[in-house]
């Protein structure tokens, strides 16, 4: 594998409200890796995705993209999904219609036309996830699971080098579930992924590194998620409940009381 990184966070603080909502983040995404970062509501997760975006400013520290400080041509090499309820699946247009809004990010001027080689960059999207029956769908028809897909196949269309999935499975139910990692983890052959996450069972299974984040982050060079790292992380003693060999979700320790 390539250890090219390909975005560097180095000591970046940032605060919301007199508040501190990342504390001297460091860490490295190196080019190939399947990269989870986990951690409970409110640990500041999508507040660092849109940091690296560039969509808010750092108070302190600083983001490379590709070795370098980023620009709107740099950003357009990273594909993001954001949370579901961030897209109006009411709007009135065709599942094609909104992968092609993906296209955005690599055009240029006032008036933006589709191009021939747009539409052909939209069906390849769809194609990459098995979602070629979708295209001609309301969005508004589908359900959670092939929602996901076409917020996935909108990032893919401008062909980036990154892609960076926010909360990925909260709306996917739980049939989908697996079959929706199966398909990020042969995506991930071909990308690299950055995938925001307070799923346990997800990292353990099909990811290759893992930073835990609760306002402070650390680095975990391995797939493998332990009691200890998640008590870090949400700050409390924790208990990992498997179903075969799987952690699936995250209790706080009771003692011996019933």
């Amino acid at each position: 594998m390539n250890h090219e990184p390909v975005i560097e966070v180095t000591n970046v603080s940032i605060i919301r409200n007199q508040q501190k909502v990342l504390d001297s983040i460091t860490f490295q995404v190196r080019k190939g890796d399947f990269f989870a970062i986990i951690g409970p509501n409110g640990a500041g997760k999508t507040t660092l995705v849109r940091a690296i975006l560039g969509l808010i400013p750092c108070n302190t520290g600083e983001i490379l993209l590709f070795g370098s400080p980023a620009t709107p041509d740099i950003r357009a090499r990273i594909g993001y999904v954001p949370q579901m309820h961030a897209f109006d699946f009411s709007f009135p247009i065709t599942v094609h219609e909104m992968v092609l809004t993906g296209r955005m990010g690599r055009k240029s001027g006032v008036i933006r036309r589709y191009t021939h080689e747009d539409h052909a960059a939209a069906d390849k999207a769809l194609s990459r996830l098995s979602a070629e029956p979708l295209g001609a769908r309301p969005v508004r028809e589908l359900s959670g699971g092939e929602r996901q897909r076409a917020l996935i196949a909108r990032a893919l269309a401008g062909n980036p080098d990154i892609l960076i999935l926010d909360e990925p499975t909260v709306y996917v139910d739980t049939p989908t579930e697996e079959h929706f990692y199966e398909l990020l983890s042969s995506l991930a052959k071909e990308i690299t992924i950055v995938m925001i996450t307070h799923d346990i069972g997800v990292v353990s299974r099909h990811v290759n590194r893992v930073a835990c984040l609760n306002r402070r982050l650390f680095m975990h060079d391995s797939d493998q998620v332990t009691p200890e790292m998640i008590s870090r992380t949400y700050g409390c003693p924790v208990d990992l409940i498997t179903h075969g060999d799987i952690p699936h979700r995250v209790l706080e320790r009771h003692g011996d009381h019933p």
